[in-house]
């Protein structure tokens, strides 16, 4: 493999390489280092027909050496003519180095596969790229966001403020995109770890939730999503229980008697005839009160859809009931007082 110093001035970059994006700090390090002790590796390049050099791979060394101001860069030059090989070659070399982002990455791989000047198979660029075909398909999700999600991602896999990793990503890549690119951008507002993004693609992909409802969650934060998925996770376990079945009372066997066979000791329900007032009105409370269970994520997001006029009848509503309920709350906390003392009392007699 020969080097040999070409003239900086009679080489161009590669416009369509998959390669664009530049940090400029980075740049600037590899000037320093180019200047200090000199071009540690040469880049790769190859004829054009108007006796001119277009670069293969080496965009960064050329672009720190020509700001250095040196005539001359070492080159291998390829005879590769193949578009196919090249743009491969290309995507090869920028995969071994720092710097190549996600993005840039899935762009390659989506040219490769819908250009027609390429046509490839994911198959194919996996065995040329030696990546696994799930890679490639995972990078390609990428573009399903929108540039403004897209300027956000970065490269690994540290969370960082106003930053997206790709593992933030993909959990939200089969939602619609009026709800991906919202949650995408309070994922990297508010740095959310992956296991949160999970849960709010989850709630979201919840058949169950209204759309309205939805997105209306958008104007929450990371963690008011958070707590909104919890709440309804714990609603829909509740939902999920078997009705308890009710218990008989056993009856409390004579002392001078025999234990009778143990179908005689289940006393059966009191009923109307044989109930008294006391027993039939706790009976008659407990009916018309249902079982308590936690409202849903839909009941409680529906209050910010009360409209104006409706708002000081609601709060007045909602302060008759808690004052109904304190009311029987104290009634039967009563009861309950002189019911445990009568019991006391009799029980006391007897022994």
């Amino acid at each position: 493999m020969d080097i040999i110093e070409i003239v900086t001035d009679l080489i161009d970059e590669d416009t369509d390489q998959p390669r664009y994006q530049f940090d400029e700090e980075a740049l600037q390090e590899l000037m320093k280092s180019i200047d200090e002790i000199g071009l540690l590796s040469p880049i790769k390049v190859r004829t054009t027909p108007n006796g001119r050099y277009k670069i293969i791979y080496g965009n960064r060394r050329y672009k720190a050496s020509k700001m250095l101001g040196r005539p001359t860069i070492p080159c291998i030059v390829s005879t590769v003519t193949d578009e196919m090989e090249i743009y491969l070659e290309q995507i090869a070399e920028n995969l071994t180095r720092e710097g190549f982002s996600p993005i840039e990455e899935a762009e390659a791989f989506n040219k490769l596969l819908n250009d027609p000047k390429f046509r490839s198979s994911t198959k194919f660029l996996s065995a040329k790229l030696g990546k696994p075909e799930s890679y490639i398909k995972n990078k390609c999700e990428l573009l399903k966001f929108s540039n403004a999600v897209k300027r956000l991602i970065v490269g690994g896999t540290e969370i960082k403020k106003d930053k997206l990793t790709e593992d933030q990503l993909l959990p939200l890549k089969d939602l619609p995109m009026e709800h991906r690119d919202p949650l995408a951008l309070i994922a990297a507002r508010d740095e959310l770890p992956v296991s949160d993004v999970k849960k709010i693609a989850k709630l979201f992909k919840d058949k169950t939730i209204s759309d309205s409802t939805k997105d209306k969650l958008l104007f929450k934060s990371g963690s008011g999503l958070i707590e909104t998925w919890s709440t309804h996770e714990q609603n829909k376990a509740e939902r999920a229980k078997p009705p308890a079945e009710p218990k008989a009372a056993p009856v409390k066997a004579d002392k001078q008697s025999k234990p009778e066979p143990e179908a005689a000791q289940i006393s059966p329900p009191k009923t109307a005839s044989n109930a008294t007032a006391i027993e039939l009105a706790i009976q008659q409370l407990a009916a018309a009160i249902p079982a308590h269970s936690s409202l849903s994520a839909d009941v409680l997001e529906s209050i910010g859809s009360i409209q104006a006029s409706g708002q000081v009848p609601f709060i007045q509503g909602v302060n008759e009931l808690i004052a109904h309920l304190e009311s029987h709350l104290a009634e039967w906390k009563t009861i309950r007082e002189l019911a445990s003392a009568k019991l006391q009392t009799v029980a006391s007699t007897e022994s």
